[in-house]
């Protein structure tokens, strides 16, 4: 991704913007605000898995501790 495809506000992912959903080669927080666009559904896909496992893990980890 270049630089003017980055979230032009500055924001950063927070919890409540998980689960990110890949609409064709766009990846959206839960509101449907677009976080990235990639170079293809399938990396749109692949890289919406990976936040959300992420997420995931990041959010049982706060639990178990």
């Amino acid at each position: 991704m270049t630089s003017a495809e980055h979230q032009s506000d500055g924001d950063q992912l927070k919890p409540k913007d998980f689960p990110l959903d890949a609409d064709q080669d766009k990846i959206k927080r839960q509101d449907g605000k677009p976080v990235a666009k990639t170079e293809s559904d399938e990396m749109a896909e692949d890289m919406t898995e990976r936040l959300n496992c992420d997420e995931h893990r990041r959010e049982e980890d706060r639990w178990s501790a």
